[in-house]
């Protein structure tokens, strides 16, 4: 498997460190992995014959990062989308989509940015593609999941953690 190209880039300050001037990345994917996926379409022939309008879908996205070893870390991207019309479920589909981050030179206050940021953000695109192929196969139109805004996910996840970390508010 070939390297993708490093492109040295910017700290907010200016110039490049060091190791990026380098061109060594502080984060590589080391592999990439359907981990589960699931696709319900429940009400099948019935729901695909009887469709009058478009269905009300609600799509659910988390990230999830695990440390591996003292550079590796697994980040897996959860997706779920339900569509329903009236009360009837039409199709549920459920996505768990990995990779393995090698993280190397990056000071440690970067490290969870980057995994629920930066890897999500890679991961995306091959899953997105996963879950409308999944709805097209079950008969439906593809499910196009709309950009991920992974910044306001992370800054969501901490505001979270701050309010329920002792002696945060509520």
């Amino acid at each position: 498997m070939a390297d993708a190209p490093k492109t040295p880039t910017a700290p907010a300050g200016g110039a490049p460190t060091a190791v990026e001037a380098a061109g060594l990345a502080p984060i590589t994917v080391r592999a990439q992995y359907l981990k589960d996926l699931s696709f319900e379409n429940p009400g099948a022939p019935q729901s695909l014959m009887q469709m009058t309008q478009a269905p009300n879908v609600q799509i659910n996205v988390n990230v999830e990062a695990k440390k591996l070893s003292d550079k590796d870390y697994e980040v897996t991207l959860h997706i779920r989308g339900e569509a329903k019309q009236a009360e009837n479920v039409l199709f549920l589909v459920e996505l768990a989509y990995a990779g393995i981050f090698f993280l190397e030179n990056l000071a440690e206050n970067l490290i969870q940015p980057v995994l629920l940021i930066e890897a999500p953000r890679l991961l995306f695109p091959f899953a997105r593609t996963i879950v409308a192929e999944a709805t097209r196969e079950g008969g439906f139109p593809p499910l196009l999941i709309q950009p991920v805004d992974f910044v306001a996910l992370y800054q969501q996840h901490m505001a979270q953690t701050r309010a329920t970390a002792p002696g945060g508010t509520a």
